[in-house]
């Protein structure tokens, strides 16, 4: 008996803050913010689309600090992984979260993407590597994780042959909430293949007895107990085994097999008249059950004991009647199949929208080919390459939509290309003019804080003197050039004299306000900058303004066009890759559809034979 291993289920929140220090109210980036709105509603390929362009684009930043996904790089970085692996990229998933377990990054966040780890290599049947996974987490493991890990450790351990080791892990956990029921049913499948089915018999008892609060540990406690009347029945134990079959519930994803199981333990004890009970509510049942089926089979063969020979001639001759309309139906399926009407039946979208949509398959008028086709559509194989399946008529759906988008970007550059290409040679032969005139300012300005500088060792106070000192310094100097040719008479030299007065006011002047100008020179200068950096500034943007404009439609058609072709090399491949999925699950269904077919003829046969010796024994007895 295999251990029920289920996906658990962890909140989502985990993976995308699982620092604790960021909140949902907090989350500066909104294209982050969009990939968790995707995956909150299970829209992981959508997360997915927009968390890794957002990780591209972040990684080409200059300055990364600056962008807004910074503050949650960490968290983007596990997400990328943990969207992989809830999208079945286990592939992916695990670099993802190897390359957050090699990070530095806190130990409760390690634990985590080591469990997730583990989970993809349990989920790949690569138990050894989980167990190792696992064995690197470092103690104590996170209260809020301590029971997934230990639980999984259990499942990898009895995957590994080691079922004492993981008796042990499972006792451990038979006090926990969230495992209740799982856990004591495993225990018990570990008991058994630990060779104690005494102790197996106990335990699983006791998960049949749990007290369930939902439908899955509902389910768990119909299968314990159903396992424990298997084993009982196939020990002999027939009363026991019965006991436990009846605490299967007649509405449970268990009761046609718990009704045939207490059908024949009552039949093995040679109890027909209460076998005939059980096996007459089974045979009411859905006619494409392979239970039912059985059931059909065995209530007239119970009668035949009971010496009710009319009665199980007319239940014989009715389940002859059954198998035939139902090998009709395979047949039909099978050639439903055959002509390819079974995988556009599963893509229908009013079925996938509802999450039964399994069972609804049942209730289509048109698709005769799901009919018997519930059990395998519901195992996880099954389940995990259907949904590969869809999920690829999926993407080329989107694929035809970015091609659709790649057009409306071709229009879109067009329309930039018409509004920027007349404009801008003139705003160019503008800019370049004023580009000109100040960079003349810029030089002037650098020389003139170059000379301020050398004054601050260098004293020059003839040059910070005003334009009216100027010019009497130069009036001054031509007339003691127009007084050097004449005759050194009394009047040339009063002259001089006066001349020699207003030049000495006039140094004095300088010399006095020396510092006093520097000072407000300086003052100047810093005023200057100010308006200097704001210039500097407008032009920093006209730049960036006109590189933006040039690049809003200038450079894209090479993309474009790569991303055409790498959209229609992707269609090609998903249609080849998708062909050959089909016909996977195709053969899979034709197979299982065969068996049923095989199994049904069998059954028609013995109803056959066992239909004639009825009813000579019915006859025989009238006769007398």
């Amino acid at each position: 008996m295999r251990p029920l291993r289920i996906p658990r289920l962890l909140f989502i929140v985990i993976a995308l803050f699982p620092f604790g220090a960021s909140a949902a109210g907090e989350l500066r980036d909104p294209y982050f913010g969009e990939a968790l709105y995707h995956a909150y509603q299970g829209k992981y390929f959508e997360a997915l689309e927009r968390l890794d362009s957002e990780l591209a684009q972040h990684y080409e930043v200059d300055e990364r600090a600056l962008d807004s996904l910074y503050p949650h790089i960490d968290q983007a970085e596990f997400s990328v992984g943990d969207f992989e692996l809830r999208y079945r990229m286990h592939a992916r998933a695990g670099r993802a979260i190897r390359a957050v377990l090699e990070g530095d990054v806190d130990e409760s966040v390690r634990a985590d993407a080591a469990f997730r780890l583990a989970r993809i290599h349990f989920h790949k049947s690569q138990p050894y590597e989980a167990i190792l996974v696992l064995d690197s987490i470092q103690h104590p493991i996170p209260e809020s994780l301590r029971d997934d890990v230990e639980y999984l450790r259990a499942n990898i351990l009895m995957a590994l042959a080691r079922p004492s080791e993981a008796v042990v892990v499972l006792r451990e956990l038979q006090n926990s909430n969230e495992l209740l029921g799982f856990s004591a049913y495993n225990l018990g499948i570990a008991l058994l293949q630990n060779g104690l089915p005494e102790a197996a018999a106990a335990q699983l008892d006791r998960a049949g007895r749990v007290k369930a609060r939902n439908r899955e540990t509902r389910a768990i406690r119909d299968k314990s107990n159903l396992v424990l009347g298997t084993l009982l029945f196939e020990g002999g134990e027939f009363q026991r085994a019965q006991t436990m079959l009846e605490r299967v519930r007649l509405e449970g994803p268990y009761s046609n097999q718990a009704l045939l199981r207490a059908g024949w333990s009552e039949a093995s004890s040679e109890n027909f008249e209460r076998a005939v009970v059980p096996w007459s509510i089974l045979s009411e049942r859905d006619s494409t059950d392979a239970a039912v089926q059985e059931a059909q089979l065995a209530l007239p063969y119970a009668y035949s004991k009971l010496n009710v020979h009319g009665r199980a001639a007319v239940l014989y001759e009715r389940a002859v009647s059954s198998y035939g309309s139902e090998l009709e139906k395979l047949n039909a399926s099978l050639a439903s199949i055959e002509d390819g009407n079974f995988l556009h039946a599963l893509e229908r979208e009013e079925i996938r929208k509802d999450k039964d949509w399994v069972v609804r398959l049942r209730s289509l008028p048109d698709a005769p080919e799901t009919f018997y086709l519930i059990s395998l559509m519901a195992s996880h194989d099954f389940q995990t390459g259907l949904q590969n399946y869809l999920d690829m008529s999926d993407m080329q759906r989107k694929i035809l939509e970015w091609q659709r988008s790649l057009d409306a970007f071709d229009d879109l550059i067009q329309l930039r290309r018409k509004y920027y290409e007349p404009r801008i040679p003139d705003i160019d032969r503008q800019f370049r003019k004023l580009d000109a005139q100040m960079r003349v300012r810029l030089e002037q300005r650098r020389h003139l804080d170059q000379r301020l500088s050398k004054m601050l060792i260098s004293p020059a106070p003839d040059l910070l003197a005003t334009s009216s000192e100027h010019e009497s310094k130069a009036t001054i100097a031509r007339l003691r050039s127009s007084l050097a040719g004449k005759i050194d008479s009394e009047a040339v030299q009063s002259a001089r004299a006066r001349l020699d007065r207003l030049e000495g006011v006039l140094t004095w002047r300088l010399e006095t306000r020396y510092h006093e100008r520097l000072t407000q020179t300086h003052d100047h200068l810093r005023q200057l900058n100010e308006h200097v950096d704001a210039l500097s500034e407008q032009y920093d943007a006209f730049i960036r303004t006109r590189q933006a404009a040039t690049h809003s439609y200038v450079g894209y058609a090479s993309q474009i066009d790569r991303l055409r072709q790498n959209a229609k090399r992707s269609l090609l491949r998903l249609e080849e890759l998708q062909t050959n999925q089909g016909r996977m699950l195709e053969r899979l269904a034709s197979r299982e559809l065969k068996l049923r077919r095989e199994r049904l003829e069998a059954y028609q046969n013995k109803a056959r034979f066992a239909f004639a010796d009825s009813y000579d024994r019915a006859s025989k007895n009238r006769a007398r």
